[in-house]
């Protein structure tokens, strides 16, 4: 008869603390470190950006949060090694546009961009800057179509590669403004500045971190920003509406994603703990360094957005003829 009072007791006592605040599953993660996997190398704008975010995240969280960066396939590789990651909490994915234009240049992707992930909520608005090389007679937005027009087929612009946001921001561009010009597209950002520096190529939507510095020395000329607002890393660049192309928008957002199915409860933590870290003064500021800019959302309003990105950059990419591989 003790014996099955012991057993009781346990039972009882057992049973309160899951009434305890702080004993339920999502209010006990997380209990070991985080990894963050950024589908592209360090030192580019989404490694940059994930590992500011990461360590306010972390703070916050209690936990370390490790940046891996698995880059290759313009953000597939990382892409699919978070989609088949357990779904409990303890992989995310720092995602960038790329991942709502792959399914427009690889017919079998093993991933779906709304279906394999949990959204989190959107951490950055990265604007591209568009670029010229000094000697290119425009000095504007519209100097530059007016130019454009008048040499069909003659200008190219720069990209970091087929399928790369950038590439599709000049077919954007192309469409909108009614253009011909050729793409050229390079391994990399680094040697597409390096062309348009050179003059080889005329034109580049460039990512803000290493296109200003050579802005600023006059090494290159800024046009106007990708995005429909001014970017706080250069204020004094106009907007491509602004710059008078209306109908023109594309932001390299980077936003958190987690896989499938990851419990609810963790996924309301850590979009609390991201609102929380984008929010912080000295958060935005590091973020302007990096050339984004703060842009918090709910899991629901990025899920959103992820559909509509998919659905207009896929009809960028049919209107410029591209056929998925």
């Amino acid at each position: 008869m003790k014996k099955a009072m012991v057993i009781s007791g346990a039972v009882l006592i057992a049973g309160g603390n899951m009434l305890v605040p702080g004993h339920s599953h999502a209010q006990e993660y997380p209990t070991k470190p985080i990894r963050m996997v950024v589908a592209f190398a360090p030192g580019g704008a989404p490694d940059l950006v994930g590992r500011l975010v990461g360590q306010k995240l972390g703070a916050k969280l209690g936990q370390t949060v490790i940046v891996d960066n698995r880059p290759g396939a313009t953000g597939n590789i990382g892409a699919e090694i978070v989609a088949n990651a357990a779904a409990d909490g303890y992989t995310v994915f720092m995602a960038t546009l790329s991942l709502a234009i792959s399914p427009s240049f690889y017919r079998k992707l093993p991933f779906d961009p709304v279906k394999s992930f949990s959204p989190i909520g959107m951490v950055a608005s990265v604007p591209l800057l568009l670029v010229v090389h000094p000697s290119l007679p425009a000095r504007s937005v519209k100097e530059l179509i007016t130019l454009a027009k008048s040499k069909p087929g003659v200008l190219n612009y720069a990209s970091v590669g087929n399928g790369s946001p950038q590439h599709l921001s000049g077919e954007l561009f192309k469409s909108v403004a009614g253009l011909d010009i050729v793409h050229v597209p390079y391994k990399g950002g680094g040697p597409a500045t390096n062309a348009v520096l050179s003059g080889e190529a005329n034109l580049f939507f460039a990512g803000m971190p290493p296109a200003l510095p050579h802005v600023k020395a006059g090494r290159l000329r800024g046009l106007a920003v990708s995005t429909s607002t001014r970017s706080a890393s250069a204020p004094e660049v106009l907007t491509m509406s602004e710059a008078g192309l209306s109908g023109f928008e594309a932001d390299n957002w980077n936003a958190l994603l987690a896989p499938q199915g990851t419990p609810q409860k963790i996924i309301n933590r850590l979009n609390r703990e991201l609102e929380s870290a984008l929010g912080a003064t000295d958060t935005q500021a590091l973020l302007i360094r990096t050339g984004a800019m703060a842009a918090y959302s709910t899991p629901q309003a990025l899920a959103s957005t992820i559909k509509s990105e998919t659905v207009k950059w896929n009809k960028v990419a049919r209107a410029a003829g591209v056929k998925p591989n």
